[in-house]
């Protein structure tokens, strides 16, 4: 598990005056502005957050640090990390997406399938990428409990029951 979580991306300039448009991958998205400062990936630069307004596609916000609209456009894709401590904690069955990434894609029957690459969301509910040695395609499969009955995250796995039709 890593020590900080991604909560959001920066979308590049909203108007020209150095604000951003920002995407929350918080449950409630306003909670971005919430936990304190937001730092890059590596690291390197820490962000604290002002939201503005809503806007089409996400939030507008002042970010520390961008006064122009090209500041603002340079920061574009910019993903943003909290420290893990800060988070809430979630109740048993619900997960972190980035505690599901790396885990052991088994069978029921124990059989390897791969492991979990991405966990994707396009707004009809979450969908495991699973790849590994041997396949030739990633298996995408919806992260529901009738497909997904187990969440071992301390063994480092997730049980499948894969549909009939796919292997």
């Amino acid at each position: 598990m890593s020590d900080r979580i991604c909560v959001g991306v920066i979308g590049g300039a909203f108007g020209v005056t150095g604000e951003v448009r920002l995407k929350s991958y918080c449950a409630e998205p306003t909670a971005i502005a919430d936990y304190g400062p937001l730092f890059t990936k590596d690291g390197g630069r820490s962000f604290t957050v002002r939201l503005t307004r809503p806007v089409s596609g996400g939030l507008g916000a002042r970010v520390s640090g961008v006064k122009t609209k090209e500041e603002a456009d340079a920061l574009r894709g910019v993903e943003l990390y909290v420290d893990r401590a800060k988070l809430p904690k979630l109740p048993d069955d619900e997960f972190y997406h980035s505690d599901l990434i790396g885990l052991e894609a088994l069978d029921t029957g124990g059989v390897a399938l791969g492991r979990v690459i991405a966990v994707h969301n396009h707004g009809a509910g979450d969908i495991l990428e699973i790849n590994g040695p041997g396949r030739k395609s990633s298996l995408m499969l919806p992260f529901t409990l009738a497909v997904v009955p187990t969440v071992d995250l301390a063994a480092g796995r997730v049980i499948v029951d894969l549909p009939e039709g796919l292997d």
